[in-house]
């Protein structure tokens, strides 16, 4: 297995309107992230993911974009991502840009053109079609954001596609001139000395020439058969990777709608050349009848089966990307953990030992680390992510099912949760602004807040500092082989790690049960790496408390 820095970093996620106001106009910027660089570099992570700050009108929070190589007013200047940068390879972390090609805004200068006619040199730079007539678009496809994947543009009379926002208009990936654009803004980012490209909707930019009619999902047809892992989508990443990726020491990685783990050995394979990495979604995929809108809880031994295929089956073949949250999920420690008070700060700490001791590079989405929790809302006009707005007004507004039934799948899994403003002190509006923010801040900020934790060693931060640590420090938790113990339990999620002499054993009790585990014999006299709880490790049979977790290290 090669051995690579971006196997063995741990990423920081940067959602840059929520993180930190450095001007009190309630929205976070670039002077505000690097203000608090030195925060990072105290937690330990090698890398920041810094969501898109390109200039964008902000119908999706900026993964509408319309200048790729300007900042957002918002967020500031050029001058200050340059300054940002320059400050963060100081401190020895990198810098990986959100790369938004699958689509741009529709007040991008390309669409602009692209609209004014059927002859215009940018109409190819996107996908127009006819409508099957006047009032009916080409296909029944729905967009992600609900309603039809087309929108009539009356300019030439025809239907121009966007699998997301009717604001997000899809590129044509087909034009070798719209990938010679995107390769050669991939380079000036790369020039400029960034350090690589999350790759947002990546499986999506190559489509069927034939459009059909997909299967009903709900009000609209499936386009997913047509627009995911799409023909050409290889060859034009191995294209990028040949013109752009392969000059840079960088990392990437695709975010794979859709994915399988035979797919993800092509995008990240070894020697595929194309990406380093996928984010895959099995495990963060809903559970409930309204699709990804549900309360229930992935059953732990189907989220076991999940985590450890991927484990088991890309090991010494691709690499993993290991997360439980980020901008479009809900708080890990609300969905997979327990945020009620008294259980709150132990199973944010068993979800971290779970995740960062996998096979893989982990992520850690802002206030992640502080044991952040999903918001309490209390009405839609509490939501400003376009995709809740829209849901909620599809389902209930216009749709048959009642706000009481919606409601709680609303508020379990809405994208808003991770996008309330990062909780740095007891202060006003948790230290994130002097003035309104643009979302609110989560009320218990006077419990949860950075600078209580930071100062307390006992806390969610310490706790992933540690492992951060941990990780650098052996290389059995980056390299390790795993393999998974107790498939069937619906308490303990338990997996060992080997490298050569060395191995780990990894238990992590789920549930808020007081749960027996009978401890494998080779490991009764193993040292303890960490735990979230002080317990002795000594004995054959023992109880864990509820959302106990521990490391054991055999050499």
């Amino acid at each position: 297995m090669n051995k690579t820095w971006w196997k063995e970093a741990v990423i920081y996620q940067i959602y840059p309107r929520s993180f930190m106001d450095s001007n009190g106009d309630g929205i976070g910027d670039l002077k505000g992230i690097t203000s608090r660089l030195d925060y990072l570099k105290y937690l330990g992570i090698d890398v920041i993911w810094l969501s898109p700050v390109y200039q964008s009108p902000n119908d999706d929070n900026g993964y509408d974009i319309s200048d790729y190589q300007a900042i957002m007013e918002e967020f500031g200047s050029m001058e200050d991502f340059d300054e940002m940068l320059a400050e963060a390879h100081k401190r020895g972390i990198r810098i990986v840009m959100d790369l938004v090609v699958n689509h741009t805004s529709d007040e991008h200068k390309w669409f602009m053109e692209s609209r004014k006619s059927e002859d215009n040199a940018y109409r190819d730079y996107y996908i127009w079609r006819e409508g099957k007539d006047a009032q009916t678009p080409p296909n029944n496809w729905g967009s992600c954001f609900s309603g039809s994947a087309w929108q009539y543009d009356e300019e030439t009379s025809m239907y121009y596609l966007h699998l997301f926002s009717k604001k997000q208009p899809d590129l044509n990936w087909d034009n070798p001139q719209v990938r010679k654009e995107v390769f050669d803004m991939m380079t000036w980012w790369c020039d400029k000395g960034i350090d690589g490209f999350r790759m947002d909707v990546i499986s999506m930019i190559s489509k069927t020439e034939e459009m059909p009619d997909g299967a009903m999902r709900g009000p609209y047809g499936d386009f997913s058969p047509y627009c995911i892992h799409g023909p050409n989508v290889h060859k034009y990443l191995q294209e990028m990777n040949e013109k752009v990726l392969s000059k840079y020491d960088i990392m990437t990685v695709g975010e794979t709608a859709g994915v399988t783990v035979e797919h993800a050995k092509q995008y990240a394979g070894e020697n595929t050349h194309e990406l380093n990495m996928v984010f895959q979604f099995e495990h963060v995929e809903g559970e409930g009848k309204y699709g990804k809108w549900g309360t229930e809880k992935t059953p732990l031994p189907k989220l076991k089966k999940i985590l450890s295929r991927w484990q088991t089956e890309l090991y010494g073949a691709a690499w993993n990307s290991l997360y439980w949250d980020n901008h479009d999920q809900p708080r890990a420690v609300s969905r997979f953990g327990d945020d009620r008070p008294e259980y709150r700060d132990l199973s944010a700490k068993m979800l971290a030992t779970c995740l960062h001791m996998m096979q893989g590079t982990p992520y850690i989405y802002q206030g992640e680390e502080l044991g952040m929790t999903n918001y309490p809302f209390q009405n839609p006009s509490d939501f400003r992510d376009i995709e809740s707005i829209n849901a909620y007004k599809e389902w209930c507004a216009e749709g048959s099912v009642s706000h009481e039934d919606f409601w709680p799948c609303i508020i379990a899994r809405s994208r808003d949760n991770a996008r309330t403003p990062v909780q740095w002190d007891d202060s006003a509006q948790a230290g994130f602004t002097t003035g309104t923010p643009w979302i609110a801040v989560n009320p218990n900020y006077k419990e949860i807040n950075a600078k209580a934790e930071t100062a307390d060693t006992a806390s969610v931060f310490h706790y992933y500092k540690k492992l951060i640590t941990l990780r650098k420090e052996n290389p059995v938790i980056v390299y390790g082989k795993y393999e998974l113990l107790l498939p069937d339990s619906e308490e303990l999620f338990v997996y060992t790690r080997t490298l050569e002499n060395e191995k780990l054993l990894v238990v992590c009790n789920f549930s808020d049960k007081e749960t027996a585990f009978t401890m494998p014999e080779e490991f009764v006299s193993a040292s303890c790496l960490i735990s979230n709880l002080p317990n002795a490790y000594d004995k054959q049979e023992i109880t864990l408390k509820p959302y106990e977790a521990f490391v054991l290290q055999k050499k």
